[in-house]
């Protein structure tokens, strides 16, 4: 049962506390927190900016995906970052390479981006499992050592090309192309809008109505008492790792298969980071994640129009960092709350005698 208090009112509060926090850092500033917040509000509203957002959004919320499968485990898979960038110069250099039907093409583009992400996140979940290495350290290992493999791949004497001043790989063909949406003079919306909502309902229905779903989630509350009703601590660890890897190595493909054609050396870098933060806000459910992408993009857009009234862009930034701190202490404290008030129930109902119904106070 869904306590809506619990699952919306902290990243409200969140949200309330990172714009006064802002509002006082605008404030010593000597700029207007009202002028600030209107003209970033504004900005949404103009040229292609909403759908600029949306489609920003829709590779947070991939990398969101990817983190928060990893989270239900209690895997904190920060791999996210390098998984997706080894994944999306493999998919490109195999994609470029390859000439197939249409639908084909693209299909065969993603699974082949999913098993290298897989692959990517291969390494830590064995040391993590048969070795008790902490995936944090792995995964941050592996995410410097990928800056080396994008470069040694994409050199000209390997399956890179050159463009101006510019290496990528080489150019796929339309057929693996995914067809955008058009929206008149507000921009074109990506094609992977559709496979991002299916990923999620997937991912909804994988944890809520499979039993691997709950397996998972069981072994991620408590491994003791998952191992003692026949499920392998291990087993769930190295499936939820390579599951994130899996969904993290189609991070880069909306952009890739929707836009870009090439996977370059100058190609952005730092999503597999805010994954975790979209996850965090989100909470690890995909109408969360999907709220936490979108807001995390519509910061990361309107930060340049502050620039226009004076204000430096840092601010947002700032109205980040402080969602993700305060995000934590948001949840804590409604936590708290609801488990005082769920034993003072307790406490009402045994003194009248009556028996207690534990689970009127769930959570998500």
């Amino acid at each position: 049962m869904i306590n809506w208090r619990t699952a919306l009112l902290p990243p409200a509060l969140a949200i309330v506390f990172a714009m006064l926090l802002s509002s006082v850092a605008l404030l010593i500033s000597g700029a207007s927190p009202l002028e600030a917040f209107a003209t970033m509000g504004a900005q949404l509203f103009e040229g292609n900016t909403a759908v600029s957002t949306v489609n920003l959004g829709i590779v947070y919320y991939l990398a969101g995906l990817a983190a928060a499968i990893g989270f239900q485990m209690n895997v904190f898979n920060i791999g996210v970052e390098g998984q997706y960038r080894f994944a999306a110069v493999v998919a490109a250099i195999v994609g470029g390479w390859m000439q197939l039907p249409p639908v084909l093409h693209v299909i065969a583009i993603l699974l082949v981006a999913m098993f290298s992400g897989a692959l990517y996140a291969l390494l830590p979940a064995l040391l993590k499992v048969y070795r008790g290495v902490s995936e944090v350290i792995t995964t941050i290992m592996l995410n410097s050592i990928v800056f080396g493999i994008v470069a040694f791949l994409i050199n000209p004497e390997q399956f890179g090309v050159l463009h101006g001043n510019n290496l990528s790989t080489v150019e796929i063909a339309p057929s693996g192309r995914i067809p955008g949406i058009p929206l008149g003079e507000a921009g074109t919306l990506f094609g992977f809008v559709v496979i991002a909502g299916a990923l999620g309902y997937g991912y909804w229905f994988m944890l809520n109505r499979t039993r691997f779903g709950f397996e998972l989630k069981a072994s991620g509350e408590s491994k003791t008492a998952a191992a003692a009703g026949g499920v392998s601590a291990r087993k769930m660890t190295l499936a939820a790792m390579l599951l994130s890897g899996a969904v993290a190595g189609l991070v880069a493909m909306p952009e890739l298969l929707g836009r870009d054609y090439v996977y370059a050396m100058t190609a952005t870098q730092g999503y597999g980071f805010t994954g975790l933060a979209v996850a965090l806000l989100g909470r690890n459910h995909p109408a969360g994640i999907a709220f936490g992408a979108l807001l995390w993009a519509f910061l990361d857009r309107s930060a340049v129009s502050l620039e226009s009234i004076g204000i430096p862009s840092e601010i947002a930034t700032i109205m980040q960092g402080t969602i993700v701190l305060s995000v934590v202490v948001a949840y804590e404290i409604v936590r708290r709350a609801d488990l005082a008030a769920e034993q003072r129930r307790v406490g009402r109902a045994g003194r009248n005698g009556q028996p207690a119904n534990v689970a009127e106070g769930g959570a998500v």
